[in-house]
């Protein structure tokens, strides 16, 4: 009699453990049905097409160097009190410090980021008295040989100042300036300089090498502002914001030698738009202001 009745008992307590089993999966199916029904595809997108410079951080702080550039150089007894200077060996020593920290090939790396554009360039002019010193940067003409250098080209005029090294930095450049130049090309009190930095021997022996090939790229009317050279800026490119060798920087510089604005890598619309009208605003206010004599260049230089 006990025997039947736990039979009884377990038969129907599996009989209801089934249905509540079926039950729940009944339920778990309909709001898997209903969310199927309800939900909306959704596309799959594409991280690096999606990236634009608008993501990129505004250019915060001005450019260049606090000390004014000199055509001359310094003299023995000034660079050992240089490197005597504390704050310069430190400044120095953090620089070393970060540079072995670097990878590489972290300046190729970082192109895969926004094509190497770290920043966007400003709609307006850096304020005068913000704004810092491009460093005297020396080197051959394309055209003669002759040795310049920025201090002297750039005092007293208009200038947009191209810094080049591989092909990349070239048509970063060309983007950036053409429309500029072709709408003050005609005028006196402007002038395109073009650096081709080449800090590496090697490849400085070879841009020397075949500067007939260069020449032929170059326009002639632009050769004799085009200058090659191996001048180490590698205590200066974090101070002009040259953080990558490999895109070029395009820089407007007024005629006391400041930097007035400042582009990187490839250009937007609008950073080409603010180079042109930047450079139109500084040309006419020097053409209000009385012309700079050959005195007043020599003694700005000393």
């Amino acid at each position: 009699m006990q025997s039947l009745l736990r039979f009884r008992i377990g038969s129907s307590l599996s009989k209801i453990n089934v249905s509540c089993v079926r039950r729940s999966l009944g339920h778990t199916q309909g709001r898997l049905q209903d969310t199927s029904n309800n939900s909306k595809p959704v596309p799959p997108t594409d991280d690096v097409g999606d990236k634009k410079p608008d993501g990129l951080p505004p250019l915060s702080r001005p450019l260049g160097v606090r000390e004014r550039p000199t055509i001359f150089r310094k003299t023995k007894t000034e660079r050992i009190k240089e490197l005597m200077n504390h704050d310069v060996r430190m400044e120095q020593r953090r620089h070393l410090i970060k540079e072995a920290s670097t990878g590489y090939f972290h300046d190729l790396n970082m192109t895969r980021r926004h094509g190497g554009k770290t920043w966007i360039a400003p709609k307006v002019l850096i304020r005068e008295d913000k704004a810092l010193y491009l460093p005297n940067v020396s080197g051959k003409s394309l055209d003669q040989g002759t040795v310049k250098d920025t201090t002297t080209m750039c005092f007293g005029r208009i200038t947009v100042l191209g810094m080049l090294g591989t092909k990349i930095s070239e048509l970063n450049a060309k983007a950036f300036v053409n429309p500029t130049h072709e709408r003050y090309s005609s005028h006196p009190l402007y002038q395109y300089v073009q650096i081709n930095l080449q800090e590496n021997l090697l490849k400085s022996f070879l841009v020397n090498l075949f500067t007939s090939s260069l020449r032929s790229n170059v326009p002639k009317e632009l050769q004799s502002d085009y200058l090659i050279s191996s001048q180490n800026l590698e205590y200066v490119r974090e101070a002009l914001g040259m953080t990558n060798s490999r895109v070029g920087y395009v820089y407007l510089i007024d005629e006391n030698l400041r930097i007035r604005w400042g582009g990187c890598a490839d250009p937007t619309i609008e950073e080409i738009q603010s180079l042109e009208n930047c450079a139109g605003v500084l040309l006419k206010r020097l053409e209000s202001k009385p012309k700079m004599s050959t005195k007043n260049l020599e003694q700005r230089t000393s």
